[in-house]
């Protein structure tokens, strides 16, 4: 058995189980760190701001079910290749290659990559080779804290480094294997940037906006009262601390939730009142909607996707739905490269050839029925044009006939 990436000592913490019929090689950028601040001393890809993403994520339901549309919508795609018995091999590949511990299937492992994309705005996989290197034997989803990336000896070249001991870079032995894709990097930064990049203070408003709203609502809702006495002169003048007290008891006790209903009865000038009943609750529906509305706008999808039903005519949910596709189809363009690579890298290992190409499938059925519609139009102008060409040479022959 070939010696693993690392040392022995961190060999059995980094290699994959079994897969297919030989065993994967060790993860060359798995980690093991020593203590939780180890990319701080050594600029790993700023974990501060994926943190950041992350958590907008888990507080605005929105936003991660926009992102998982996302993937969605991306869509299916297979793998044509000329040489049919690479082909054959790219069909079992791309159904049964192994994803990280617990998937299998190259779209499962694009479907974190994409995730990992627009969340983060970089994405990170290697291509693991069984011990006999014959073949790809697992895909893995890099996590980015795991990688550090560094400019090269020019501006075209790029270096990965991974962190075996948790604080050291090391210069990775097989950059061939890594996988690494920016969303819209600024020029000449190997950085992409994320999706949600822009809407961390839209967020903040937003989170205070809802904070507000439920504290208020436990003060509406969870009714609060005052209970005003007011003693008289002569024997509640003398007792009204113990007056007071025994009614605090008393009112407890009406008001406790043992599940009946009692009374409290009360003897002298006693007021009872609703503490803010008086008040009236802000309307929070404008500037939640102006937050989403920016938040939408941000992620790229149409609000009636998401459910909303904000007011829209027909004319402009189509123009949307055609913005969509053009976003749907610069994220095919970002992942159409990784599946290339992919699959030429097994072939090799394979020692088969052939040129690939990635056949994507249409975004959504209104397209193919668009697309069905437009070719019936374009048949339906032909046979009308082959029926005029017809006409006329009939009638050319009938007026050569009578000459």
């Amino acid at each position: 058995m070939r010696h693993p990436i690392w040392s022995r000592k961190k060999r059995e913490q980094t290699e994959l189980a079994k897969v297919h019929a030989g065993q994967a090689v060790s993860v060359q950028t798995g980690q093991i760190r020593s203590h939780p601040f180890g990319w701080l001393e050594y600029g790993a890809l700023d974990e501060h701001e994926n943190r950041l993403f992350d958590q907008i994520r888990q507080a605005v339901p929105i936003v991660d079910a926009s992102i998982n549309k996302i993937i969605r919508l991306v869509g299916d795609f297979t793998v044509e290749c000329s040489n049919q018995e690479a082909q054959r091999e790219l069909d079992e590949f791309c159904k049964g290659v192994r994803v990280g511990p617990s998937s299998m299937g190259l779209a499962q492992f694009l479907y974190g990559y994409l995730d990992n994309l627009m969340t983060y705005g970089n994405a990170a996989g290697e291509m693991i080779p069984t011990v006999e290197e014959d073949s790809v034997g697992a895909l893995y989803n890099v996590p980015l804290e795991s990688l550090l990336v560094k400019r090269g000896e020019n501006p075209l070249q790029i270096q990965f480094y991974s962190y075996p001991d948790g604080m050291t870079p090391e210069l990775l032995p097989h950059p061939e294997r890594i996988l690494f894709s920016a969303l819209n990097p600024k020029a000449g930064e190997i950085k992409g940037r994320s999706l949600l990049s822009g809407l961390p203070f839209v967020t903040s408003i937003l989170l205070n906006i809802y904070q507000a709203v439920g504290q208020n609502f436990e003060r509406m809702g969870n009714l609060r009262f005052a209970v005003t006495y007011r003693p008289q002169g002569g024997v509640d003048g003398g007792y009204a601390k113990e007056i007071a007290q025994d009614m605090a008891r008393q009112w407890a006790d009406t008001m406790r939730d043992s599940g009946q209903v009692k009374d409290f009865i009360a003897v002298g000038d006693v007021d009872i009142r609703v503490i803010g009943a008086d008040n009236q609750v802000i309307d929070t529906q404008v500037p939640v909607r102006q937050m989403l509305e920016q938040i939408i706008a941000k992620l790229g999808l149409p609000p009636f996707i998401l459910g909303l039903s904000w007011s829209t005519t027909e004319r402009m949910s189509q123009q949307q739905a055609e913005i969509l596709a053009s976003e749907l189809e610069s994220y095919r363009n970002l992942l159409t490269p990784v599946i290339l690579r992919i699959c030429r890298y097994h072939l090799n290992l394979k020692g088969l050839g052939g040129s690939i190409a990635v056949k994507w499938k249409h975004v959504s059925m209104s397209d193919e029925v668009e697309q069905a519609r437009a070719q019936l139009l374009r048949m339906q102008a032909k046979q009308i044009e082959r029926a005029l060409e017809e006409n006329q040479t009939q009638t050319k022959g009938e007026t050569h006939n009578e000459l």
